[in-house]
């Protein structure tokens, strides 16, 4: 019987395929990079005054930015201080809190920083609030 002989079954090698793996990983990572949205809050260069005793408020407010120079920034809009009263009407009216946030840099004269919280008494403001911070972290974004 040696003239008979059985071809031996080839065994193939089971192995799995990595490329369409590692390309849906890449995709999937591509997918959320740009799906997700990066929010920069816009933002003006003050040095806030620190504070000891200070509370947290939502953003929900009107924020009055004043500058070391004086300038005054309603609503990302740099406003003359005669026509600051309208625009925090304006704004105020909009707003669901009726509360006005100062963030005054803290080498801001002490005249104006007070002009600026009769303004926005008389803008029908509901609250005022003089930003501060405690240590080295901001209180009010």
């Amino acid at each position: 019987m040696s003239g008979m002989e059985f071809e031996r079954r080839k065994k193939s090698a089971v192995g799995l395929n990595m490329t369409p793996l590692i390309d849906m990983v890449f995709l999937l990572l591509i997918f959320f990079i740009l799906s997700s949205h990066f929010i920069s809050e816009q933002g003006f260069k003050i040095k806030l005054p620190k504070a000891v005793l200070a509370q947290s408020h939502k953003n929900e407010n009107v924020v009055v930015f004043v500058r070391a120079d004086g300038s005054v920034i309603v609503d990302n809009e740099t406003v003359a201080i005669d026509r600051l009263e309208r625009k925090l009407a304006r704004c105020i009216e909009k707003s669901s809190s009726k509360t006005v946030v100062i963030k005054a840099d803290e080498n801001v004269n002490l005249k104006l920083a007070v002009k600026i919280m009769d303004i926005a008494k008389s803008s029908n403001a509901g609250g005022l609030v003089i930003s501060t911070q405690v240590g080295d972290n901001e209180i009010i974004k």
